[in-house]
């Protein structure tokens, strides 16, 4: 019994000092910001040349890239879209989701399909 008491302690004590270890180390930067961070920016687009002829998008914020999407999201494969049209239907999309606050902008085969963007 003196033993498991014993144990107890002891790992109780390494949890509070574990705990206490973490607060103190810096927080990794977030790969996004957070949500509502672009409110005020001129976010603009542009349509990029992606493989096999087909087309992507950049969104800039402030004239700086933001994204460079050259495959079709959520898809497999790296080529883009068919057709600049396509292309910027999801593109106008991805800017209307970045000005609502989601970060990321994730795109639906579902919505593109929606868009016919996709078939």
């Amino acid at each position: 019994m003196k033993t498991i008491i014993t144990c107890s302690i002891s790992i109780f004590f390494s949890m509070l000092v574990h705990a206490q270890q973490t607060e103190k180390q810096p927080q990794a930067a977030a790969q996004f910001p957070k949500a509502g961070a672009f409110v005020h920016d001129t976010l603009t687009y542009k349509i990029i040349d992606a493989p096999n002829h087909t087309f992507g998008y950049s969104v800039l914020a402030n004239g700086k890239l933001m994204i460079q999407q050259k495959s079709i999201p959520a898809m497999p494969g790296n080529e883009g879209f068919k057709t600049k049209a396509a292309a910027e239907k999801v593109v106008q999309l991805v800017i209307g989701k970045i000005k609502k606050g989601e970060m990321p902008p994730t795109v639906s085969i579902e919505e593109m399909k929606k868009l016919n963007a996709i078939k």
